[in-house]
């Protein structure tokens, strides 16, 4: 009688800690030093870059970890929306050139290309309803707000790029495709060519933004929407993502590596020519 205790014991304590071990967050979703991800018990992930806590400065070093984020959140069947947010009240403001290093090195470049052509690419293969809650500033890397399904502002959010022309460069990195397939190519080509910050409400009338929402109320405002697409069935919901985003990825995989091609050879010859000033 006592053996079979024992052993009854044993095999509750195992179950319980294999219920555990399925209850743990996967590994990584502390690997990217730049994203804070939580998943409530519903399997709303919510991922809030950042840079130490405030907000997200873009960098070489999170452009490398992106690339595995994005893929890991791709695969993992657990997650059954995926929220995409900024923390500090900034969805995404600045960016370090500097630590990129040399990009008129082709050496440099190739990895620059690689990582930029399979971030944009993971994240369309996210095949689950995707939001983008916005807040603040959204002038660096919006392309990957506009690969979400709904993109939720809060009302003095406002959208730009910065860091292409500019600043001299092709901006071939994924955001004219974006741009282009929500808010059509003549509007982006405008913006694109003479980039200033434009509004929530102007986003939303352009078609970029799908609501507009009092500042610091976008997250909530998202997880209402998350909680709403689960009354339906999960193939329902994964199915109609990869429907909806059948088409840009096609303009993705026709346009992201030529136009970082481009934006290479432009960033070359802008070292070039700032080189050529200080002489």
């Amino acid at each position: 009688m006592n053996t079979l205790r024992t052993l009854s014991a044993a095999l509750a304590l195992a179950a319980g800690m294999t219920s555990l071990a399925h209850a743990a967050d996967p590994a990584y979703f502390t690997q990217t030093e730049n994203m804070r991800m939580t998943r409530d018990s519903h399997g709303v992930l919510l991922v809030e870059m950042h840079t130490n806590g405030a907000p997200f400065k873009f960098t070489a070093k999170a452009h490398a970890a992106f690339v595995d984020a994005f893929y890991h959140i791709s695969r993992d069947r657990d997650n059954k929306i995926v929220i995409l947010t900024g923390k500090g009240g900034q969805w995404m403001s600045d960016i370090d050139f500097a630590s990129f290093g040399d990009v008129s090195d082709p050496d440099v470049w190739s990895g620059v290309h690689d990582e930029g052509t399979q971030i944009v690419e993971n994240i369309a293969n996210i095949r689950v309803p995707m939001i983008c809650a916005v807040e603040g500033k959204a002038w660096v890397h919006t392309e990957y707000c506009a690969l979400s399904n709904v993109v939720v502002a809060g009302a003095g959010a406002t959208f730009n790029d910065a860091p292409h022309f500019a600043g001299g460069i092709v901006p071939g990195d994924g955001i004219y495709t974006t741009w282009s397939y929500r808010m059509g190519p003549t509007r982006a080509e405008a913006l694109l060519l003479d980039p200033k910050p434009f509004t929530a409400a102007q986003a939303r009338e352009y078609g970029l933004v799908s609501e507009v929402v009092p500042d610091g109320q976008a997250v909530a405002r998202a997880r209402e929407l998350a909680a709403r697409y689960l009354t339906k069935p999960e193939v329902t919901r994964r199915d109609t993502r990869a429907y909806f985003m059948q088409p840009i990825k096609l303009a993705l995989i026709q346009q992201t590596g030529y136009g970082l091609s481009l934006e290479g050879a432009s960033a070359a010859a802008l070292v070039k020519s700032m080189k050529a000033g200080k002489q």
